[in-house]
């Protein structure tokens, strides 16, 4: 039983994590997704995918906080450029299929 609700935890965090980029790429394929949000979004994915850090992670704590506030950040600020009404519509879109 206690195997069956961590299963059932992960295919939700995995189904949220694949909703998530699908939310993301369509926001960076909207037309009127500002640049300035297509370059913030762009960065966080490939700092994120990067094997290169500001901070090494070996380095413990330190290492990998950098990743937990840098991506995050950069989505942060890129959505608060991105007018409301394109993020409803891809928010939709994202949670349809």
């Amino acid at each position: 039983m206690l195997q069956q609700g961590m299963f059932d935890r992960l295919r939700a965090a995995t189904q949220a994590v694949r909703r998530e980029l699908k939310f993301y790429r369509l926001v960076l394929s909207h037309d009127r997704t500002p640049r300035l949000a297509r370059w913030l979004l762009g960065m966080a994915v490939a700092y994120a995918l990067s094997p290169v850090d500001l901070i090494p992670d070996v380095i413990p704590v330190i290492g990998h906080l950098d990743d937990v506030v840098i991506v995050p950040l950069l989505i942060m600020i890129a959505v608060q450029l991105i007018p409301k009404d394109v993020i409803e519509e891809c928010r939709v879109k994202a949670g349809s299929a």
